[in-house]
């Protein structure tokens, strides 16, 4: 009688979030993974000692890690917090992760850039947060890697999903309640639905061979906040106004990047990524969350 192979562990922290649902969304198409979701419920991230004991019960070969503290605006005032989740827990797992030999594949964003580039931006680009928000996700890049030889960073942009708070569901929310509504024309880059994201991630970790370093993913186009606006209204038949305004009209706590469109050929050549084009993307998550 053939021996079961054992199935490879892996840890989702943060699984509450879009990243994290999307991931349990797909979770049954890949048999060959044990899966084990936590959310903050389930595991304090910045506690080392219940990290700790969670991979020596699980011994997980991946960990992936999708809990942050992503309210852009409000780290503004709460810089401790932000830094305690993006940073602190962030170095947490990652030794956590050296410890045991795991491999880390860890969420990042593209506002640890400043937006003056002209060109979409690779991940050897340097690098100047505008915020709070964008510090302390580039300060939990640092400790990853420090922490953790076995690392992967995929820094990602303006993520959207069926599930949590985003611009696709305010926007769908908004065009409902409002005659008319005003969406900034000025910032550029390309929306990432959570459900590419989550397939990519299980590309990687299914890819056999780990190069580890940063890697830059979001879905394939480039647009404005206004242009993706433009686009859930045609798609949801919306007959709300939409106008487009500068960045200096809408002033808000944190300062947001004018350019964060993101270079995507490493992970193209290294993992064989085909990022989808975000318009199709949005067609989807548009179309499921009007099913349910």
């Amino acid at each position: 009688m053939k021996d079961t192979p054992t199935k490879k562990k892996l840890i989702v922290t943060g699984a509450g979030g879009q990243l994290g649902l999307e991931l349990q969304a797909l979770s049954s198409n890949f048999p060959e993974f044990e899966f084990i979701f936590l959310q903050r419920s389930d595991l304090d991230i910045t506690d080392v000692h219940a990290l700790s004991s969670v991979f020596s019960q699980y011994l997980p070969a991946f960990c992936v890690n999708c809990a942050a503290y992503t309210a852009v605006d409000k780290a503004e005032s709460e810089r401790k917090e932000a830094f305690r989740v993006n940073a602190d827990a962030v170095g947490i797992i990652a030794s956590c992760c050296g410890n045991y030999g795991v491999r880390l594949v860890h969420i990042s964003t593209d506002y640890v850039f400043d937006g003056n580039s002209e060109k979409p931006l690779t991940e050897n680009d340097t690098v100047s947060p505008l915020n709070v928000y964008g510090e302390s996700k580039l300060e939990g890049e640092r400790l990853a890697f420090k922490n953790n030889d076995q690392t992967i960073v995929i820094r990602t942009s303006w993520v959207y999903s069926e599930f949590g708070n985003n611009f696709v569901k305010t926007m769908m929310r908004l065009m409902r309640e409002k005659v008319s509504i005003n969406v900034v024309a000025d910032q550029i880059g390309s929306p990432t639905y959570a459900a590419d994201l989550a397939a990519v991630v299980m590309q990687i970790v299914g890819h056999g061979a780990f190069t580890t370093g940063i890697f830059n993913y979001s879905n394939e186009g480039r647009i404005s906040w206004f242009d993706f606006a433009i686009a859930i209204k045609r798609m949801t038949g919306s007959t709300c106004t939409v106008n487009p305004i500068p960045t200096s009209q809408f002033p808000t706590p944190a300062r947001r990047p004018r350019f964060s469109l993101l270079d995507k050929r490493k992970i193209k050549m290294t993992y064989g990524i085909d990022p989808v084009y975000w318009e199709t993307s949005l067609e989807i998550c548009i179309n499921r969350l009007r099913q349910n």
